[in-house]
């Protein structure tokens, strides 16, 4: 490895992850926990030859126009990438890294577990008791909707697309469809009880719950539009543990105001942290604040595939999750 490479770590990380990177590298922490800015983010690239981003960074091209970079390697602190401008990272030189498969299941689980709550009403509930204002049980009250037996169209049928059509059909015995921009295998599809279909459009028009795991960015910015909103079944619930930006943000509220589809349950959104006021005041739309790897276990995990992947790089190897 080079002579003590210095590493800037953007945000803290789990405290085991940062004693490995101590050890390893001449590492600096943002101890305020703060998401830096453009200006502090540019001076990283000037000062650090490795910097190790999360979602809460962008890199977008302008930052990599300097001219007396130093940085050789992003190391980023997730699967996804769409905050990093790839293309520019790449014409520099740069390497860039991600984090997959180890946050499959937790984030498998919390889509799960927004499903479940949207379907039958649980944070409109808990927020009654909290309130004082439940009035007692009574047969008409905050009905929801039923989940086994359903249908579940999922967006992305890759590692966490698969792993949420696993619990939905083999818990809870749901009909699974999907879309994926490439063809699956038949078989591997059937061993997850899902069955592709040809268009993003007839998972939505088949579908009472649909859920996305499809990257972020690029053409799948805005993949869910009003068009595609009006497509769901009006009784239909939307589930996002994707990227924010799959989702226009403003033609959903509008879906969810105006009925178009029942409700949605979030866990990002298109400009994180802002959330706009309203989509918070609305009922029917359940709102998580990133949680999807929120685990001891697994953001350790991701921690510690960032610190394989930037050694490796400095031991002159191919770090094993290079995606620039």
């Amino acid at each position: 490895m080079a002579q003590n490479p210095r590493i800037l770590v953007t945000r803290r990380w789990p405290e085991a992850v940062e004693r490995v990177l101590a050890e390893r590298f001449d590492a600096s922490f943002n101890v305020s926990d703060t998401a830096m800015d453009a200006a502090a983010l540019a001076e990283a690239l000037r000062s650090f030859d490795a910097v190790l981003p999360t979602v809460s960074d962008r890199l977008p091209a302008s930052l990599f126009d300097a001219t007396d970079i130093r940085t050789k390697i992003l190391g980023n602190f997730g699967v996804g990438y769409n905050h990093i401008d790839i293309a520019a990272a790449r014409a520099r030189g740069i390497a860039v890294t991600n984090t997959p498969g180890v946050l499959t299941d937790c984030t498998a689980d919390i889509a799960m577990s927004l499903l479940l709550a949207v379907a039958r009403r649980a944070g409109e509930g808990e927020r009654e008791v909290r309130s004082g204002q439940w009035a007692g049980w009574r047969p008409t009250h905050m009905i929801g909707t039923k989940v086994t037996g359903k249908t579940l169209g999922i967006i992305g049928f890759g590692r966490i697309g698969k792993a949420m059509a696993k619990r939905c059909h083999f818990g809870f015995d749901m009909d699974v469809v999907f879309y994926n921009r490439s063809k699956i295998d038949t078989a591997e599809a059937s061993r997850y009880g899902a069955r592709q279909m040809d268009t993003v459009e007839e998972v939505l028009a088949a579908a009472d719950f649909v859920s996305l795991h499809c990257p972020g960015g690029g053409e799948n910015r805005h993949l869910i539009n009003a068009q595609r909103l009006a497509v769901m079944k009006p009784q239909a619930l939307l589930i996002n543990t994707a990227r924010g930006d799959v989702i226009d943000e403003n033609a959903l509220i509008e879906a969810l105001e105006n009925g178009t589809i029942r409700g949605a349950g979030l866990d990002v959104f298109e400009a994180e942290p802002n959330v706009p006021e309203r989509l918070r005041v609305l009922d029917n739309v359940l709102l998580l604040p990133h949680l999807g790897s929120a685990t001891e276990e697994t953001r350790t995990a991701m921690g510690m595939k960032v610190v394989e992947n930037v050694t490796a790089f400095f031991e002159g190897r191919q770090p094993p999750d290079r995606v620039a």
